[in-house]
């Protein structure tokens, strides 16, 4: 039954900051990163831990996030959650060691990942059958804004206090969320209570999508396959995933129903929603690191850069819910957010050294826009033919598919900054010889203009070829990350046909009997 009045506010507002809670913390300790790995004296791999434990953890528990909601009622596994989540920032800020910050990170992902899924279904039961756009819209601004506002509240967090803060500060909202979920949610039956636990089935879900998961985080830091236990993690990620599939669609009590797979619309909406977590996290990965490591911004100056496309998401959110309940069709606005995703990429290609904030401001409006068209379209056209129980579990399955794309996004990138910065670099020294004009002419300008500094032949001669070498270097950069860009754009592009596979309805509503 849904809620009317203020409660119905009420529960909107709990739901979605506990949802911000989670994924803000996916990106806000990136950026404190380097000063943890100073505090606690540990190096840059072993600190990334901090972000691989947390990711781990919350792709296990999404999928199965529908099923544990079943089985102890959904208001009671929320409220766990969300205490569980508060408990584990205090431990996180309070950690002495990374061995022990890891372990509360892993704590941290593990609770995590059952607000987002869960945060959904309470909204969608919620909100009247009409509205179910909007209620998808309204929560689409956590599950959007977080991953985008959480490097900008870090670069703040940072510059005015130290990193135990990134975690501090969860500590109140987890209170406020808890109580609300506590005096306003009211209870939902227990339907898997009493009923055997796949315990195979959770052993298989933990080493198939764990291993993967794992591989995607380090496999470029690791070199790939070159490392035995990344190649050992791969072939462990694709048979325990077989397995995984095998025992759920044998057994009475599966963990994870796949038989809501029969829907076409949901099953393609797990393509989409990989591709809309490609599209979200490769981009908010791809942008920081080419505005600090070549244009020499600070994290802060980058977070503020994105904010004003994260407030434009914002304030389309609940408009993109409207135009859903009177009738635009899902599939025209999703295929327009793509097309603007595309453009945004393509016009950040086009950037140069020279580039500076100004630059960047329409561009990044631009995908503010285009993620506010994806994320809603896309996943209403996902759950508009789930009903009643399927509502959790295929919450929890196109969620864990999206984070899934973000870490396949993230790996992709990272792999073909790499290769490609090599590939630009080499095709940039061909031209560094002495029967190209443009180059004897340069590197002369530059033994001239040291030399007129007071340095002698020798050394303004070696100190011109660093200053080019410095400049190759630059310009390979420059040319990857345009590459990367170009890659994210296209493959959006790429998939507006998936979105017209799905069934076409002008109004989707989600039924009334979700429990």
């Amino acid at each position: 039954m849904a809620e009317q009045g203020l409660k119905k506010w009420i529960i909107t507002f709990t739901v979605i900051t506990a949802s911000l809670l989670e994924l803000i913390d996916t990106t806000i300790v990136n950026v404190a990163l380097p000063q943890i790995q100073g505090n606690l004296g540990a190096t840059l791999e072993d600190v990334a831990w901090l972000s691989t434990g947390y990711a781990v953890a919350n792709v296990i528990v999404l999928p199965m996030s529908g099923w544990l909601g079943s089985r102890f009622g959904r208001k009671n596994y929320f409220l766990t959650s969300i205490i569980l989540f508060t408990i584990a920032s205090f431990l996180c800020g309070n950690a002495t060691s990374l061995g022990e910050l890891v372990m509360f990170r892993i704590l941290q992902g593990i609770a995590g990942g059952g607000l987002i899924s869960t945060a959904q279904a309470i909204l969608i039961e919620t909100w009247p059958r009409e509205d179910i756009g909007i209620a998808t819209a309204l929560f689409g601004l956590g599950a959007v804004v977080g991953p985008t506002v959480g490097p900008t509240i870090g670069g703040y967090i940072l510059d005015i206090s130290s990193w135990p803060w990134i975690f501090y500060v969860n500590i109140p909202v987890g209170i406020l969320a808890a109580y609300c979920t506590y005096t306003y949610i009211k209870k939902t039956p227990r339907d898997g209570q009493g009923q055997p636990v796949d315990w195979w089935g959770i052993a298989l879900l933990a080493i198939a999508v764990g291993s993967l998961q794992t591989v995607l985080e380090k496999g470029e830091s690791e070199d790939w396959f070159s490392t035995p236990y990344i190649t050992v993690l791969a072939v462990t990620s694709v048979f325990g995933l077989l397995l995984f599939i095998w025992r759920e669609m044998s057994t009475d009590h599966p963990i994870v129903n796949f038989k809501i797979m029969r829907h076409r619309s949901f099953s393609i909406g797990m393509f989409t929603s990989f591709i809309l977590g490609f599209g979200l996290y490769g981009s908010v990965f791809v942008f920081p690191v080419f505005c600090q490591n070549l244009l020499g911004f600070s994290p802060l100056q980058t977070g503020e850069l994105l904010f004003p496309g994260g407030l434009c998401t914002i304030i389309m959110m609940p408009f993109i819910g409207i135009f859903l309940k009177k009738g635009i069709p899902a599939q025209f606005m999703a295929s327009m957010g793509m097309f603007l995703f595309f453009v945004f990429c393509s016009m950040l290609s086009k950037s140069t050294l020279a580039s500076g904030t100004s630059d960047f401001f329409l561009p990044l409006i631009i995908r503010g826009i285009g993620m506010a068209l994806l994320f809603v379209p896309l996943t209403t056209l996902a759950i508009q033919d789930l009903k009643g129980a399927e509502v959790g579990q295929g919450s929890g399955l196109n969620n864990m598919m999206r984070q899934l794309g973000g870490s396949f996004g993230i790996a992709a990138l990272t792999t073909l900054i790499h290769t490609r910065q090599g590939f630009h670099r080499s095709n940039l020294l061909a031209n560094i010889n002495d029967y190209n004009p443009a180059f004897t002419a340069r590197f002369n300008a530059y033994i001239n203009n040291f030399i007129a500094k007071g340095y002698n032949l020798l050394d303004a001669k070696s100190m011109a070829a660093k200053a080019i070498d410095g400049t190759v270097t630059k310009q390979a950069l420059l040319l990857t990350y345009s590459d990367a860009y170009w890659v994210v754009g296209l493959i959006l592009l790429c998939s507006i046909p998936l979105v017209f596979l799905q069934k076409f309805k002008k109004n989707v509503e989600i039924p009334a009997d979700v429990h």
